[in-house]
């Protein structure tokens, strides 16, 4: 349907034939040359470009870095979505629907995944300092007692956690179904991207609005500390399972001795 919509909006913009053929004959200026020329250049190959999922970002140019210099990207990775390096041999993302599922699910792992590194490093930390009992390691926290029962816990966290996941299902649904931005009358609100509420409560320093450019770096940013706290969780889970032990130790234990303790070590010892 957005889709549709967005399809119908730009043919309604479209000119008439005889528009058109009237704009052909008009005078053209001559091409900008040295500076202008390169200013121009860049210019054209934004606005040429498909828009793509994203309501605030523009596409980026032909010239955008790609996963693997000299390599063609596909069609449908046009640079609209942030960390887009033309990085999909199996052609997952040819489906736009996908596309656009694909891109939030990363987006939510990512979050999901830097959070929980930090939850693993902090602790660990705080019980080497003393401000915890010591002994604390996060693969073992479920075990632990806490202010309330397992149960009691766990049925107050799937009620939060599904009246958050729901209201996020439905503005994937129907982007802006869930706004709750305050409406000013002399303050036109933004319109938000799907995975990117941003206003008061989510972006109260407005570092996520203004120009597409600075956007697109600032979220193409977090898409790769996501990308990196998933793997560092999948190390952490290694770790753990292997050696038994937190990051920390690990991370200790191979700077005092890095000929033996390391990732190959996993696999020679045994």
């Amino acid at each position: 349907m957005a889709l549709a919509a967005s399809s119908f909006a730009a043919c309604s913009l479209q000119p008439s034939r005889a528009a058109r053929i009237r704009a052909n004959h008009v005078p053209r200026p001559p091409p900008p040359q040295g500076a202008a020329a390169a200013s121009f250049k860049r210019a054209g190959s934004r606005t040429n470009a498909t828009k793509g999922v994203s309501a605030v970002c523009e596409p980026l140019g032909p010239d955008r870095p790609i996963w693997f210099p000299g390599s063609t990207p596909p069609p449908w990775l046009d640079g609209s979505l942030p960390g887009d390096f033309g990085f999909d041999p199996l052609g997952f993302g040819s489906d736009p629907d996908s596309l656009r599922w694909f891109a939030q699910a990363e987006l939510m792992h990512g979050r999901w995944a830097m959070l929980a590194v930090v939850g693993i490093l902090v602790p660990d930390l705080l019980s080497r300092w003393g401000f915890i009992d010591a002994g604390f390691s996060w693969f073992d926290a479920g075990s632990r007692e806490y202010f309330a029962d397992t149960w009691t816990l766990f049925i107050s966290q799937m009620a939060l956690m599904g009246w958050a996941e729901g209201r996020r299902w439905a503005d994937y649904l129907n982007p802006g179904c869930v706004d709750i931005e305050p409406r000013f009358p002399n303050r036109k609100n933004p319109t938000p991207d799907v995975g990117y509420p941003g206003g008061l409560w989510f972006d109260w320093a407005n570092w996520g609005r203004g120009s597409p450019e600075p956007v697109m770096v600032l979220r193409t940013k977090e898409i790769k500390n996501g990308r990196l706290a998933m793997l560092a969780f999948v190390g952490f889970w290694f770790q753990a399972i292997y050696t038994g032990q937190g990051p920390i130790d690990n991370l200790l234990a191979h700077l005092a001795d890095p000929g033996h303790s390391n990732i190959f070590s996993a696999f020679t010892s045994h």
